[in-house]
C-alpha cells in the first residue's frame, strides 16, 4: 500500500519559542492526485509544506519521499527528490526575460558563454508542453501575474517536479488566468505529477482535488475523498464550530449625515465620479479587474491625485496630498496588499496597532509607554488578534490577524471612514467571518465603511448598497432588495459593451 504514495509526512511536529505550530501532522500524498490541504490562517499549512520544501526543519517526525527516508529536508534535497514549491510571492528577476528566468540559476551554456538563443528555444518548448503562450524574450515584469505563475510552475517541471505544492495559486489572478491555470494543473495531473493544493477558495477544491486534508490549530483533523464531502462538512472541521450562517446580521445603521462626497471626481484612470457615502452605511464597490475601484479610494486617501472635481469630507472640501492628510482628517485604509502597504512586517503587533497614534501619545518625542501597552492590549482583546506575545513579529501572524492588526490601528486612531479594499483576500472562512463582524460593529458604532470586494457574494452580503464601475466610471447603483449578481455583471461590463 506505501508503494502508490510518492510523499509521506509522518508524525510532524514543529515546536517555536512559546509555540507549538504543528502537533503530530500525518498526510500522504498519491502518485498523479491533486491533494487539497485546506485549514484556517494559523492552521499550520505553511509551515508543514516548507518542512518538504528545507525552509522549515520539523522538531521531529519523518519525511518519506519514494520509499526515502528523512528527519528533514534541505532545499537541494528537496529538488533533488522532485519537490517544488510554487509560493504566493514568486521567486521571478522582472529584469530578466521569460527564458533566463526559467533557468535562472542553471542557463544553458556554450562553452563559457551563455545561449541565450537555446534557452529561449527550450522555454518555447516547455510553454507550448503546458499549452501556455509566452513569448521567452518578454521581460518577466511586463507579463500578467498569471503568466509569470505559469512561468514558475514551467521552471518546476523543466526542474523534473514530481511533486508540486501550490500555496495559495489563484489568490492574484483574474478569473481568465484561473481558468488557465486549472488547466495546467489537469494537464500536470495527466502526466502522473503529485499535487498538494492549498487555497481558502473551496469552490477550487471541489473542482480540482481528488482528496482533501484538513488541519486546524497545527493539527491533522481528517483525510475525506473531495467526492464525498461537501463545504458544511470541511468547514465545520476547519473551524471546529458551526457558520450557521456567511453573513452576520446587521440592523440597518445608515443615517441621513454625509459622510463623504464626490462631484465630478476625475484622476487616476476614473471619470466623472460622483458618490455620496452615508454615516453608518457599508457602501459596496463592484467591478471586474482594473475598473478603477482600487484608483478611487488611492484619491481617497490621498495616495494619488484628483485632476478635477470636488472631493467633501464632512461638509468641508478636502484635498489630501497624502496618506498622512487624510489619516489626520480621520480616513483610513485597509489595503488589498496588507504585507506591502498595510503592516510593517518587522515590527511587533504593539508597535503596528499604535503607528498612526504616536504623535498623539507622544511628548517631547518620548513614548507614554503604559498608553503604548494600554492601547494595543486593549486592541488585542476586543479584535480577538491570535498571537503570543504583543512583542511579536506581525510577519508571524496569519493573514487573518494580520488584517485584524490594520483595523486595530485604524480604530486605534479613531478613523471615521474606513475604506477596505480586497479584505478577506487570502484569509480562511473562520477569519472572513470574524473580520465581517468587525465591519458589522463598526457601521453600528457609527463608522461609515466603503467596501471594494472582488467576491460577488460578500459584495452582496456585506453591503447596504452597491456601485458598480466600470473602465472607470460609474455604471450603476444598486439598492439591497434589488441585489443580483448577473444585474451587478452586466454593470460592470456596460462599458466594454459600449465601446
Amino acid at each position: 500500500m506505501e508503494d502508490e504514495y510518492v510523499l509521506q509526512l509522518q508524525h510532524i511536529r514543529k515546536e517555536y519559542p512559546g509555540v507549538v505550530a504543528l502537533k503530530d501532522v500525518t498526510l500522504e500524498v498519491k502518485k498523479g492526485e491533486v491533494l487539497a490541504l485546506v485549514g484556517e490562517n494559523g492552521a499550520g499549512k505553511s509551515t508543514l509544506i516548507k518542512t518538504c520544501s528545507g525552509a522549515v526543519i520539523p522538531t521531529s517526525g519523518k519525511i518519506i519521499v519514494n520509499g526515502k527516508e528523512f528527519t528533514s529536508m534541505t532545499p537541494q534535497r528537496a529538488a533533488e527528490n522532485g519537490i517544488a514549491i510554487i509560493y504566493q510571492e514568486f521567486n521571478n528577476v522582472k529584469g530578466l526575460s521569460a527564458a533566463e528566468n526559467l533557468f535562472l540559476g542553471r542557463p544553458i551554456k556554450k562553452g563559457f558563454v551563455v545561449d541565450k538563443a537555446a534557452m529561449e528555444r527550450e522555454a518555447e518548448r516547455a510553454f507550448a508542453q503546458l499549452n501556455i503562450k509566452i513569448n521567452p524574450k518578454t521581460l518577466v515584469g511586463r507579463l500578467t501575474v498569471g503568466y509569470q505563475q505559469m512561468i514558475e510552475i514551467a521552471k518546476a517541471i523543466e526542474q523534473d517536479a514530481k511533486i508540486l505544492i501550490m500555496d495559495e495559486p489563484s489568490a492574484p489572478l483574474t478569473s481568465a488566468e484561473v481558468e488557465s491555470m486549472f488547466k495546467v494543473v489537469a494537464l500536470l495531473k495527466e502526466k502522473g505529477v503529485s499535487i498538494i493544493y492549498i487555497s481558502h477558495r473551496l469552490e477550487e477544491i471541489f473542482r480540482l482535488s481528488d482528496r482533501v486534508v484538513v488541519l486546524r490549530d497545527g493539527e491533522y483533523i481528517k483525510t475525506l475523498n473531495t467526492k464525498d464531502t461537501n463545504i458544511d462538512e470541511l468547514i465545520h472541521l476547519m473551524v471546529g464550530r458551526e457558520l450557521t450562517e456567511s453573513y452576520p446580521p446587521r440592523p440597518n445603521c445608515t443615517t441621513d449625515e454625509v459622510v463623504l462626497e464626490m462631484q465630478d471626481v476625475c484622476g487616476n484612470g476614473d471619470e466623472d465620479i460622483n458618490l455620496k457615502i452615508r454615516k453608518g452605511e457599508v457602501l459596496g464597490l463592484g467591478g471586474l479587474v482594473g475598473a478603477g475601484r482600487t484608483e478611487l479610494a488611492q484619491m481617497i486617501f490621498g495616495a494619488a491625485k484628483k485632476t478635477s472635481g470636488k472631493i467633501i469630507y464632512k461638509g468641508k472640501e478636502i484635498n489630501p496630498r497624502s496618506p498622512r492628510e487624510a489619516i489626520d482628517l480621520g480616513i483610513a485604509l485597509v489595503p488589498e496588499d496588507r504585507k506591502r502597504h498595510g503592516v510593517l512586517l518587522g515590527i511587533s503587533v504593539k508597535n503596528n496597532i499604535n503607528m498612526p497614534i504616536y504623535g498623539r501619545i507622544s511628548r517631547l518625542s518620548v513614548i507614554n509607554s503604559k498608553t503604548e501597552s494600554n492601547t494595543a492590549v486593549k486592541y488585542k482583546d476586543e479584535l480577538m488578534i491570535k498571537t503570543p506575545t504583543l512583542r511579536q513579529e506581525v510577519k508571524n501572524l496569519s493573514g487573518g490577524n494580520q488584517q485584524k492588526v490594520i483595523l486595530a490601528k485604524w480604530i486605534a486612531a479613531n478613523a471615521e471612514l474606513i475604506i477596505f479594499d480586497e479584505p478577506t483576500r487570502g484569509i480562511d472562512v473562520g477569519a472572513k467571518y470574524e473580520i465581517y463582524k468587525l465591519i458589522n460593529d463598526l457601521a453600528i458604532g457609527g463608522k461609515t465603511v466603503l467596501l471594494i470586494s472582488s467576491e460577488m457574494e460578500e459584495l452582496m452580503g456585506m453591503s447596504d448598497r452597491i456601485l458598480v464601475l466600470a473602465e472607470g466610471r460609474i455604471t450603476g447603483e444598486l439598492q439591497k432588495e434589488a441585489f443580483n449578481q448577473d444585474t451587478i455583471m452586466r454593470m460592470a461590463s456596460a462599458a466594454k459593451e459600449a465601446s
